[in-house]
């Protein structure tokens, strides 16, 4: 015959399985227990990403490292275009030195200078002759784009540039149809000479228009093969000085494209940002109009492109 305390020892089966002791000494299941410690390990609270101060300081130095490279790109395409104007001597030429002072101002490294010296002249900075490359593309949001580049490697540069076309979500297309190629000669401003005063002896000289820019300087838009040979004629007869005098792709005013997407627009500049790190691009041609974004966003953007 059992007797009442041996039968008091017999286990007993919870409603969920678990074997336990119906003693007044029973400790508590074993699962529940190896849980406890498990929440006892979990005392660090869990860190926050995006909010360091290294992460702020890497997110600071990354854009203020776009914006000398973007500053530097452009004294050194002003230090090629002197050259094509007047000639690799500094000393002959006073735009040139002026160029080449604002870009040892501007901390531009000694290589990069006579990279551009060398540039103007139609060669690389080892003295090789540099071949002209032409990429044509198509940039969301449907923006036409002709890139120019001159380098002394035709098939690393084209693709490099068509990374970049693709990263930037864009193909490689025919555009050119939508541009009209023409020479384009940019006054220096001058005390009392404007657009009336230059329009009838820029017609004799062969213009095929005269318009102003935003800076208040004439511009000259001519037939490619006169570009050059008009600028100096003008310079002569009016005593003006020639700020920039080049061949670019004007788009068509019918087939303008307007940016109505900010998000798209700075999408778009970012990629014009990676352009200007790719040795020997010098011209760039878009077929955009301002729509409506924001009147700095579309500053900013037109800073970036040739036409």
């Amino acid at each position: 015959m059992a007797t009442p305390f041996r039968h008091a020892l017999l286990p007993a089966l919870s409603h969920d399985g678990v074997v336990q002791c119906i003693c007044r000494h029973a400790s508590r299941p074993k699962r529940l227990r190896i849980q406890e410690q498990v929440r006892c390990l979990s005392s660090t609270s869990p860190l926050q990403s995006g909010h360091s101060k290294w992460a702020t300081i890497k997110h600071d130095k990354a854009r203020n490292d776009a914006g000398k490279s973007k500053q530097r790109s452009l004294i050194t395409r002003d230090i090629t275009n002197a050259v094509k104007l007047a000639g690799p001597n500094p000393d002959l030429n006073p735009r040139l030195a002026l160029a080449i002072s604002t870009a040892k101002k501007s901390a531009v490294p000694k290589a990069s200078i006579e990279a551009a010296v060398a540039r103007g002249q139609g060669l690389s900075a080892t003295g090789a002759a540099l071949e002209s490359l032409v990429l044509e593309a198509i940039l969301p949001p449907s923006i036409a784009t002709i890139i120019e580049c001159q380098t002394d490697n035709k098939l690393r540069a084209l693709a490099d540039l068509r990374l970049l076309v693709k990263e930037a979500g864009g193909t490689v297309s025919t555009v050119a149809f939508l541009f009209s190629k023409r020479g384009r000669i940019l006054l220096r401003q001058k005390e009392g000479m404007g657009v009336d005063e230059i329009l009838e002896p820029a017609l004799e000289a062969g213009v095929l228009d005269v318009d102003e820019d935003e800076q208040g300087r004439v511009v000259l838009f001519t037939e490619p093969t006169l570009t050059n040979k008009t600028a100096e004629r003008l310079a002569a007869e009016l005593d003006v000085e020639i700020d920039e005098c080049e061949i670019i792709y004007d788009p068509n005013e019918d087939t303008r494209v307007p940016l109505e997407d900010e998000g798209a627009a700075k999408e778009l500049g970012g990629f014009l940002d990676a352009l200007q790190d790719v040795q020997g691009v010098h011209g760039v041609y878009v077929n955009w109009a301002k729509g409506n974004i924001a009147d700095g966003l579309w500053d900013e953007l037109k800073a970036k492109v040739n036409a």
